[in-house]
């Protein structure tokens, strides 16, 4: 691929500059509440009430936000057992493999735990303390798991394009480069 910006490389790192911001202040809140509540607890014997639920929450919108980065950037955590037994001409084949697994493993998660959000809904399910609806978080986590099954299909066809020629490199690991 040429080091050109096309549109969709821009709106590839408009989305990934939102949901980077969002993640890192989503945490940053994280880490404000939990030095206040703690500095509440241990200077003047008064924590944040819901301070637990409010870390829960935070925790799991900032995994999540951060999990179509990761597989845009393939930044999994990964084993190099098929390395050594895989000649470079063949790496686009595996990654084009390895992507379209991921890929279906993802979609099926995100149609289970939409399902789950319907039933929060629907059950009415909120944390214990706050009362918050955990059907928002749930149906967030949905969303950004659907995107990350698209993000990684993307990766699967880049790299069956590579295969074909048509592209120079089709991500991160394909021989010589890094994207």
């Amino acid at each position: 691929m040429t080091s050109m910006s096309t549109p969709w490389s821009r709106v590839g790192r408009v989305m990934q500059l939102g949901l980077e911001g969002v993640a890192g202040a989503t945490l940053f809140a994280m880490m404000l509440l939990t030095t206040a509540d703690v500095s509440g607890r241990y200077f003047f014997n008064s924590p944040i009430l819901g301070a637990v639920e409010l870390t829960q929450l935070m925790l799991a919108a900032v995994i999540f936000l951060s999990l179509p980065v990761v597989c845009w950037r393939e930044e999994h955590i990964s084993v190099d057992l098929l390395d050594a037994i895989f000649p470079a001409r063949w790496i686009w084949l595996r990654q084009v493999i390895v992507n379209l697994i991921v890929t279906g493993a993802l979609w099926v998660m995100a149609g289970r735990v939409w399902a789950l959000g319907e039933r929060a809904f629907e059950w009415g399910d909120v944390t214990e303390f706050l009362r918050i609806q955990t059907g928002y978080l749930i149906y967030l986590m949905a969303i950004m798991l659907a995107v990350s099954a698209l993000l990684t299909l993307g990766r699967a066809v880049l790299y069956f394009l590579e295969g074909l020629k048509v592209v120079e490199r089709g991500g991160s690991l394909s021989p010589g480069g890094d994207q």
